[in-house]
């Protein structure tokens, strides 16, 4: 009996065995890498601390979502969109521009949402030595320069302006007025003390250590304040848009607005 014969094939055998496994346990393995979507939004300037803030509690919830910002004034963000700038989500400071933006349908209008209120303030510089308590004050002698906002592209510029001549001092003060580009530069007029004061939104006045609110626009003054927000029909990611846009409406968006100041309108 040759018993050398199942001896060999048994050898022959378990090292086929490892063989395939070595072959086995060297073959790389290929993980697939989760793909990032990129959601551009163009947001008014006075919302930006909230939408940084935002951003953060976002990235935690929504890791392969990248939120790229574009900042600047709601009517130089609605002429860009027109003129075909890539943006998914559109965050307005008034209804106008959205309104606008929808004639020309460039919005998806079901995805349209009034998010958050605010107030108009009257700001003046920290160390301030003059007796400005009112609105009605930009008439007294000592204030020669009032910032306001361009009011074809600035929202708080136009509800300024509503204001002033809801207390019948317009005619009176328009020849003071200096006109800004956006919030933050009418901010920093006071701040500089290159004007004595500035028509601007509550929650930017808030953002500076600078300035101080010495008036806040009287009830029925101005047309209620609402800042927007709408996926672009011509946007790239519009699921992802949608998504982060009823994340700004939900209740997790919504407290950190109020964290800001703004008013809650959205319902959740």
């Amino acid at each position: 009996m040759n018993l050398l014969k199942p001896l060999t094939e048994l050898v022959v055998f378990t090292l086929s065995l490892l063989l395939v496994a070595g072959c086995s346990s060297s073959a790389p393995v290929k993980v697939e890498t989760p793909q990032i979507v990129e959601i551009n939004v163009s947001a008014a300037l006075g919302l930006k601390e909230v939408l940084l803030d935002i951003q953060k509690n976002y990235a935690s919830r929504q890791p392969n979502v990248k939120i790229v910002y574009n900042f600047a004034a709601a009517g130089a963000l609605q002429a860009q969109i027109e003129q075909g700038a890539p943006a998914d989500v559109f965050l307005s400071a008034a209804v106008k521009q959205m309104d606008e933006l929808q004639k020309k349908n460039l919005i998806q209008a079901d995805t349209r949402k009034n998010l958050v209120g605010n107030q108009l303030v009257l700001v003046v510089p920290l160390d301030s030595k003059l007796d400005i308590k009112d609105f009605k004050d930009l008439t007294l002698p000592g204030v020669q320069h009032f910032g306001l906002g361009a009011p074809e592209t600035v929202p708080a510029g136009e509800y300024g302006i509503e204001v002033l001549k809801s207390l019948g001092i317009w005619e009176d003060v328009k020849g003071k007025a200096v006109l800004g580009k956006d919030v933050r530069t009418l901010m920093a007029y006071a701040e500089t003390g290159n004007a004595e004061a500035s028509i601007i939104f509550s929650t930017v006045a808030a953002t500076s250590d600078k300035v101080k609110i010495v008036a806040t626009a009287p009830p029925g003054s101005h047309r209620p304040i609402i800042f927007p927000g709408v996926v672009l029909t011509g946007s790239k990611q519009p699921q992802a848009a949608a998504e982060f846009l009823n994340f700004l409406a939900g209740p997790e968006g919504m407290k950190v607005f109020g964290k800001y100041g703004f008013s809650p309108l959205a319902k959740n």
